[in-house]
């Protein structure tokens, strides 16, 4: 599982540091592609085949799902963190989440989500308000 919230920079290589605390989760593999909402996701590998099934399912309902599903699979990448945790970033995914230097590195349960700092920072202030107003939000407690 994949908790927290991580500032990080990107190297002048494009990589950057995944938390300690995530990497043995990645041993056995992951794949990097573009998630909703303009940041990236980072899957270990069994959590990228469930993914890809749904995505492949989703391909039979129309042309758009269809090229949703090509795009995300023509850009997702195979990665293995190196001994001290990086990974490097394609540019074709660093300009697609707008990474430039300072990114954040999140836990999504089932994944991880490299976001830029700043639109990162928005995202979250939404999301802190609509928990504190709990509008639609019956899931939580």
């Amino acid at each position: 599982m994949f908790l927290g919230e991580f500032q990080h920079s990107l190297d002048a290589k494009g990589r950057v540091i995944l938390p300690v605390r995530f990497r043995d989760q990645l041993e056995g593999g992951a794949v990097m592609a573009r998630a909703l909402d303009g940041c990236l996701a980072v899957y270990p590998v069994p959590e990228f085949d469930r993914v890809a099934l749904k995505l492949r399912e989703a391909r039979e309902r129309g042309s758009r799902e269809r090229q949703a599903a090509r795009t995300f699979f023509a850009g997702a990448v195979e990665i293995t963190p190196d001994k001290q945790g990086r990974v490097a970033v394609p540019q074709h995914l660093r300009e697609y989440a707008h990474l430039d230097r300072e990114v954040m590195v999140a836990g999504s349960f089932d994944h991880i989500e490299i976001w830029d700092a700043q639109m990162f920072a928005e995202r979250d202030a939404a999301g802190i308000a609509s928990i504190e107003e709990g509008e639609g939000i019956n899931d939580f407690l």
